[in-house]
């Protein structure tokens, strides 16, 4: 509430000196002049260690280097990134406090009732940072070497497919529900609490397949354990290049991966928004922080403001639209 009475106190307040033709020391160009006067706090929604936070840290210290104060990289996990989103939305609009936004943000709207944010209405997008490609990954003891005759096979069983899946409502779980609708193939996604898990069941032969994440699977695939059928990117990627896509093999429709991007409360200044932006689409296109991302199983992707607000609605209206089909509830 007290952010909301500061946030209502500067707008009436900016609105009324500008009328009058004077320029207050709050006004929206001047807190975009002399932004970044002290450090940022760049909210991670996970815990330390992960993809997202390590992400955050490299792009805190590219941020740091550019802008000449520091970014300070701090974790609020839990609640499937609503206590992150939640905080960052509440923080007052100044440049001061970001969030290093992940893919449950778009997918919460559809799961969780009574959200105390607005993913539409409470942030001010400033640009996609990375997308975490979802691969399907089978035992490479399986008869089936590549995703048509994955298909065929699981159409064959009378009990279909077992996806394992690191949580339910997750990118892998909606991409692996997405999937089977789209081959028109019965199955079941098991629910493990992260990657780690559902690959040790893979590894076992007790599931047919994951859709999640490389980059646990790589020992195994390099040791000729694991098989890889695909990738559910729009194209492929420099993290595992030798993929093909999903959509080339005949299912278009079946497009789905993790995401990261910086978003700012609702009201922050354009000025302040479009500077961040820049500074995210250079280090989009620097090789270190490229090679960084790709360490740990992510791809850089940046952008405009605008896009990522377009894309973040056209994720949200997507996977509803599965969370129905497939009567998919919040744990």
């Amino acid at each position: 509430m007290q952010a909301l009475n500061r946030r209502s106190f500067l707008g009436t307040a900016t609105a009324a000196a500008a009328t009058a033709g004077i320029a207050l020391p709050w006004s929206t160009g001047a807190l975009a002049q002399a932004w970044p006067a002290r450090p940022v706090r760049l909210i991670s929604p996970y815990n330390a260690g992960g993809s997202n936070d390590i992400l955050t840290r490299v792009l805190g210290d590219y941020l740091s280097r550019q802008l000449g104060q520091g970014f300070v990289v701090e974790n609020k996990a839990g609640a499937g990134t609503r206590i992150a989103n939640d905080f960052v939305a509440k923080a007052p609009p100044d440049g001061y406090t970001l969030l290093h936004a992940a893919a449950p943000i778009a997918i919460g709207e559809a799961l969780y009732k009574d959200l105390p944010y607005d993913v539409h209405k409470s942030f001010a997008p400033i640009s996609s940072t990375a997308i975490a490609p979802l691969f399907l990954v089978v035992n490479a003891s399986a008869p089936y070497k590549t995703l048509p005759e994955f298909i065929k096979h699981i159409k064959a069983s009378p009990t279909g497919a077992t996806f394992g899946s690191p949580g339910s409502g997750s990118a892998p779980h909606l991409t692996a529900e997405l999937l089977l609708r789209a081959a028109d193939a019965k199955g079941i996604v098991v629910q493990y609490r992260g990657d780690a898990p559902a690959y040790t069941e893979l590894l076992a032969g007790r599931i047919d397949a994951t859709l999640t994440a490389i980059s646990t699977a790589v020992p195994h695939i390099k040791a000729g354990k694991l098989r890889v059928l695909g990738v559910a990117t729009e194209e492929r990627t420099p993290v595992y290049p030798d993929a093909p896509t999903i959509r080339e093999q005949g299912l278009p429709n079946v497009v789905g991966y993790g995401w990261y991007g910086l978003l700012a409360p609702a009201g922050t200044p354009a000025d302040i928004v479009q500077r961040l932006n820049a500074q995210i689409n250079a280090a989009a296109a620097d090789a270190e922080v490229r090679r960084k991302a790709e360490d740990v199983g992510l791809q850089l992707r940046a952008g405009t403001p605008a896009a990522f607000s377009a894309f973040i609605a056209s994720e949200t209206k997507k996977w509803a639209q599965i969370i129905k089909a497939a009567n998919i509830t919040a744990e």
